[in-house]
């Protein structure tokens, strides 16, 4: 129950979220102007990280009885994706409101890392042991360096363009800026992808001995 709930949250919220870059992007598609499309391109890498992520610790981290900060928190963090899709064409406006967002997800990595370890009922499971080690490792790595550097690239960014505002802004050089936003976002997606690919095997292993644990409790009928 816990875990569908999660995941309708997580498809109606990031829905939310995708219709902001939609209507946002619609007028702006129309125009000729190549350097604002880069940040569509960054804006839907964004939903789907956070989506991808999501998904991840709904079916790894996620459990009875049902965390209401934890779900806050989503909520906030779309809140602020939602806000961050309507400076499309405001490059100023789109690096300072990324460095919010990402101190916002950094809260979430840190308030999230207290839900790793296995509960009682996950003890008897080693694939549950490994499963929580994998993602303890992965949270503070986020924690520590990843989400630091994306917080970071999004500062240098804002300073860029406060400091040489006439080719940032206006000879378009906040288009070179995007770019590698971009390449960051692609690097940490695929990221998340392969480490996704390293859990699939112990989650399904784990709801095996979950099963097997429970037939064994249950004894024969």
């Amino acid at each position: 129950m816990v875990i569908n709930i999660e995941l309708t949250l997580t498809s109606i919220i990031q829905g939310v979220a995708l219709y902001f870059l939609t209507d946002n992007a619609r007028d702006l598609l129309s125009r000729r102007d190549a350097a604002s499309w880069l940040y569509i391109v960054a804006g839907l890498l964004i939903i789907l990280i956070f989506w991808s992520r999501s998904i991840t610790h709904t079916l790894t981290l996620i459990r009875w009885p049902l965390e209401f900060g934890h779900n806050f928190l989503y909520i906030a963090c779309v809140l602020g994706e939602a806000l961050l899709f309507t400076c499309l064409t405001n490059p100023r406006a789109w690096f300072e409101l990324s460095a919010v967002y990402a101190v916002g997800v950094w809260f979430l990595f840190v308030y999230d890392l207290r839900m790793v370890g296995p509960r009682d009922v996950d003890r008897p499971s080693a694939a549950s042991r490994r499963l929580s080690a994998m993602i303890a490792r992965d949270q503070r790595l986020n924690i520590r360096l990843l989400i630091p550097a994306l917080f970071g690239l999004n500062l240098l960014c804002v300073f860029a363009l406060k400091m040489q505002p006439v080719f940032f802004l206006a000879r378009h050089g906040h288009a070179c800026l995007a770019t590698i936003q971009i390449i960051s976002l692609t690097a940490y997606l695929a990221y998340v992808v392969k480490f996704f690919g390293r859990l699939a095997p112990l989650i399904a292993q784990r709801q095996e001995e979950r099963r097997s644990l429970t037939i064994d409790r249950k004894g024969p009928s």
